[in-house]
């Protein structure tokens, strides 16, 4: 079967955002000022042939540990549906 993975990639929120305080700090400049804390990652979506949604869901989040993500600075999440 194929499923699809929807992966999101964030930074940790206790560290700094420097990209995310730049989008920030521009919503003043755009009269959006009641935007704040943006946090900006990456979205990945991927397409996995697997047995069932239990071994993609493995083989995702090997793939998340091993090369998608830094677990030093970020997170992820990821949902999977059959496709």
């Amino acid at each position: 079967m194929k499923f699809r993975a929807e992966i999101n990639v964030m930074p940790l929120k206790a560290l700094l955002d420097p990209q995310g305080k730049a989008v920030t700090n521009s919503m003043k400049n755009l009269s959006l000022s009641e935007i704040e804390n943006v946090r900006i990652g990456k979205h990945i979506t991927l397409v996995i042939e697997a047995g069932n949604k239990e071994m993609a869901k493995t083989k995702v989040d090997e793939a998340c540990k091993k090369l998608l993500h830094n677990p030093i600075m970020e997170y992820y999440e990821f949902e999977i549906f059959e496709n």
